[in-house]
């Protein structure tokens, strides 16, 4: 039971991983699975995960890299392209493989180069994803380069989303980390199949952060953060109790030279203090007792997967973050680098 000094919640997952492979695979999942039963992993690996093999390849390196004691269970995704089968989609989720399908718009974000280019031409890849119920996940920016960086995800939603949701209006669809008020009302006035995740970082900076005394490229991430207005409707949304958003951190491990350069990664490595910085966010809008909903409740539901019985723990304590912390396959910045977080993670509670 929780009280003023302690918060017990039902494990939760997280619905929006980078996990990535090899070395830097083996350095962050750990971060990961010791908070989260389940993740979704996310599949822009170099080359990508494209067919049921390849994911059922994947989820073995994940299961390989992780600590067994902490019965973390990695869902893979599918990387749709132009050319995706629907036939193999159709078996990767009847075998158990793939949990959903990602659609990268093509050159959006990172390892997006074989992205979707035309989403009308998917239109039998949709179908066949209606049919058998595995859910669509949408990196919701357009890559039209007269569109305003701060603009393109609003756009999307008009361009590309909206025409999508009238075409198969029995998909299930989630908007991943959304950014806008815009986006948050689209999915708010949305049906059952529409919902959304919110990481932590875009619940706590807005695109401020990013120029803060200088270029601050640890705070730069896809899909950008926007004005303090597109914040506060983020806040809005995840404390709102609404079943239709829910945790995805969009954690993305990139080493220090990769961000610290000319033409530095987008991503912020947010696994390892996740918790801690919900909580502290939800604490602040008085809304800790909707937390457990956001973070272990609406996300397992939405996907149709059982709750997690284990629970874990939050103490009130003084957790301050590393500016760095030194793994095996780089140095890595962790979100809130540097800060003193109000809540510490106790660990995982026997079911």
């Amino acid at each position: 039971m929780s009280t003023p000094e302690t918060l017990i919640l039902r494990r939760p997952d997280d619905w929006h991983v980078h996990l990535r492979d090899g070395a830097m695979l083996r350095s962050v999942v750990n971060w990961t699975a010791r908070q989260f039963r389940r993740a979704i992993a996310m599949p822009n690996l170099v080359p990508p995960v494209t067919t049921t093999d390849e994911g059922r390849a994947y989820r073995e390196r994940i299961l390989a890299a992780v600590d067994p004691d902490l019965g973390f269970e990695p869902l893979i995704v599918c990387y749709l392209t132009d050319h995706t089968d629907p036939d193999d989609l159709q078996r990767g989720a009847a075998e158990g493989v793939f949990t959903a399908v990602k659609l990268y718009p093509a050159h959006a974000t990172t390892n997006s180069s074989h992205g979707v280019t035309d989403v009308r031409k998917l239109a039998p890849v949709f179908e066949r994803m209606q049919k058998i119920g595995l859910p669509l996940l949408l990196h919701g920016e357009v890559t039209d380069k007269a569109v305003d960086i701060f603009d393109r995800e609003a756009v999307f939603i008009e361009r590309v989303f909206q025409p999508l949701r009238a075409a198969f209006p029995g998909l299930k669809t989630v908007f991943e980390h959304i950014t806008t008020a815009e986006a948050a009302d689209f999915v708010a006035d949305g049906d059952e199949n529409l919902a959304a995740t919110i990481t932590p970082h875009h619940l706590h900076i807005n695109r401020n952060a990013i120029f803060d005394g200088g270029i601050r490229p640890h705070a730069y991430c896809l899909p950008i953060a926007k004005r303090e207005r597109h914040r506060l409707a983020l806040v809005k949304a995840a404390t709102s109790g609404s079943a239709k958003f829910f945790l995805g951190t969009d954690t993305a491990p990139h080493a220090v030279e990769a961000k610290e350069a000319a033409c530095g990664c987008a991503g912020i490595f947010c696994a390892p203090y996740a918790l801690e910085s919900y909580a502290a966010l939800f604490e602040a809008e008085g809304a800790l007792d909707r937390l457990e909903g956001f973070a272990s409740v609406h996300g397992p539901r939405f996907y149709g997967l059982p709750l997690n019985e284990e629970r874990v723990k939050l103490e009130r304590v003084a957790e301050p973050v590393p500016e760095k912390l030194e793994l095996e396959a780089a140095t890595l910045v962790p979100f809130h680098a540097g800060e003193t977080l109000g809540w510490r993670f106790g660990g995982v509670l026997p079911a």
